[in-house]
């Protein structure tokens, strides 16, 4: 009964509240796309004028994210995949889901340490995140990993968002599942080309430090 409870919480969390941080991470990240430096220091600018910020992060991203991540390397770690006996499509599912969860906290936990981590040491400033996140993605090594890990997020995210509407019943009948599954692995494409857009994007040389010095002159 405790199991079922736990992997209840850890099902809710992934919908409520890290669904909604990962689409407005996805969002502001693709203003780079939309309009350069100018438009994702808007996006970050917004962020960081919410009240309570600091609480907020801590209680409704950190410590969900923490519960949902550390639960599901749990769940991972039991995980008995059958692709070789049955291979079907919800057991590739079953089997996706698993691998990109551990690649999506394992990035996830990195990410937030050469990010925002940095921003709290004082290392870099709220200003220089585009610059910043130039200097990450146009090395080679972390760009094909960030690649792989936006493309696995996306799918932990889409693939979760089905499997969320299946285990609460909320998508009961065959129908009603596989309409859902097409909705959902639609979202997976849509949120892994906006992702990866992004880092093309922080790629681009408008993003290097000099030229964010220069924006920033500008906007003084």
């Amino acid at each position: 009964m405790k199991g079922y409870y736990a992997r209840k919480i850890h099902s809710l969390l992934g919908l409520i509240p890290l669904s909604v941080f990962f689409l407005m991470h996805m969002f502001s990240n693709f203003a780079a796309v939309e309009g350069g430096p100018e438009r994702f220091q808007s996006a970050v600018n917004l962020i960081n004028s919410l009240p309570l910020l600091l609480l907020m992060e801590i209680f409704v991203i950190y410590v969900p994210m923490l519960y949902h991540g550390v639960y599901g390397l749990y769940i991972a770690y039991q995980a008995q995949p059958n692709v070789g006996r049955f291979n079907n499509e919800r057991n590739w599912r079953y089997t996706f889901q698993r691998i990109s969860g551990v690649i999506t906290f394992v990035f996830v936990i990195w990410h937030v340490y050469q990010t925002r981590v940095q921003v709290f040491l004082g290392e870099v400033s709220h200003e220089e995140l585009g610059a910043l996140m130039h200097s990450i993605v146009t090395n080679p090594v972390y760009f094909i990993i960030y690649l792989i890990s936006v493309v696995a997020a996306s799918y932990h995210f889409a693939n979760g968002l089905w499997a969320f509407l299946v285990s609460w019943g909320i998508t009961r009948g065959p129908r009603a599942q596989r309409v859902s599954s097409y909705v959902c692995m639609s979202l997976f494409a849509v949120c892994s080309i906006m992702f990866v857009a992004s880092i093309f994007a922080f790629r681009s040389v408008e993003f290097d430090a000099s030229a964010v010095i220069e924006m920033l002159k500008v906007t003084v």
